[in-house]
């Protein structure tokens, strides 16, 4: 019966070589050659939001890789998961002009742990990269099966956008506050948000090569795209932590800014206003703290020096884990309450995410 099968399927080889050359590729686990050039770079002439970056990449990363399926938990428009001009997972008796058994769009309708579960399920068929997404405040929804992904070293991928106050009017009950620490507490998966279009381009490279569970944290408003001619390679990101941007003075810094997502846009504002004062400080982006923990100790260093014990994170949720980073003499600009319903800008403004705070906090330190 073997070598029947094994004759059928040589014959299928020869026929099919292309797809041949596919199914090689997919069970040795490896990548098309040069695949990262397929990662969009963005413009700094263009606010994004981080969400909107995403599926940008999505489109570019699912055009080279047809191991990448995905959808959403019914929030796809929110989340940008949908592969455009692919068909959906549906059987060919649906009504749906888009079914096709074969699609890879996988709507996973509202229930987020379900989500979880079959992604974890398709993973572990092999061959396949998922990603679902659904709102960061609902990642509790589907916390069991993400643990389980983390525990099994699966290739999943959530997106979990609207990471923030920064989704505004819809209120506290939509606005995480604890999650990112939450997640961070799960052994195995890495917690990333990026702070810009082009770090989101950068990190989804980074979790395709890693091959392993990973959440991308995401805003809903737009954000600044940075100009990459005045702040470090975006490339930096992939290391969890990078320095984006030195004193503007040209000075050795005396304090560290730690930042990340929406709020690395504040720590750039702040070391302006910080050097209006003679103080010159370091801008530090920090997407992913289990990447930065797997980089070499001189790595390490040469991001946050033990000798500039002045440091202020920025990260709009709870402090608990940051003082691994700040350091005992190190403080922390947090939300340690829920939010409000009200506009993005005056919510930053209302609960302390301002130039004026984070200045206050270095000068405090030094």
């Amino acid at each position: 019966m073997r070598n029947e099968w094994d004759k059928k399927f040589d014959n299928w080889r020869n026929e099919n070589k292309e797809a041949a050359e596919l199914s090689n590729r997919l069970a040795s686990k490896e990548l098309p050659k040069n695949w990262r050039t397929s990662l969009p770079e963005f413009s700094s002439d263009k606010e994004i939001s981080t969400r909107k970056a995403s599926g940008d990449v999505i489109q570019k990363l699912a055009a080279l890789l047809p191991e990448m399926w995905g959808g959403s938990a019914d929030l796809a428009e929110s989340n940008n998961t949908t592969i455009e001009g692919a068909k959906s997972f549906l059987p060919s008796s649906s009504s749906s002009s888009s079914a096709d058994p074969y699609g890879r769009v996988i709507h996973f309708g509202i229930r987020e742990h379900a989500m979880g579960a079959i992604m974890n399920g398709i993973a572990l068929h092999g061959g396949t990269k998922p990603f679902g997404g659904t709102f960061l405040v609902f990642s509790d929804y589907m916390r069991p099966s993400v643990r389980l992904a983390a525990l099994m070293k699966l290739p999943v991928t959530y997106i979990w956008s609207h990471d923030s106050i920064g989704l505004g009017e819809d209120g506290p009950t939509h606005q995480p506050v604890e999650h990112a620490a939450a997640l961070r507490a799960i052994p195995g998966l890495d917690v990333i948000r990026p702070a810009d279009a082009n770090e989101v381009a950068q990190c989804w490279g980074q979790i395709i090569e890693n091959a392993r569970p990973a959440g991308l944290l995401l805003s809903r408003q737009n954000l600044p795209v940075f100009d990459r001619s005045k702040c470090n390679s975006a490339a930096g990101a992939t290391k969890g932590a990078y320095i984006l941007r030195e004193p503007i003075s040209g000075e050795k810094p005396k304090a560290i800014l730690i930042a990340t997502g929406s709020e690395v846009a504040l720590a750039l504002d702040a070391q302006h206003a910080l050097a209006a004062k003679q103080i010159p400080v370091r801008v530090v982006s920090m997407p992913c703290w289990e990447w930065f923990r797997s980089q070499s100790s001189a790595y390490q260093e040469s991001v946050l020096p033990r000798n500039i014990s002045a440091r202020v994170s920025i990260e709009a949720g709870i402090a608990m884990g940051w003082a691994e980073f700040t350091g005992s003499s190190g403080k922390s600009i947090s939300l340690e309450h829920f939010g409000a319903s009200a506009s993005a800008k005056e919510l930053f403004a209302a609960f302390g995410f301002t130039v004026e705070r984070v200045t206050a906090a270095v000068e405090e330190i030094l």
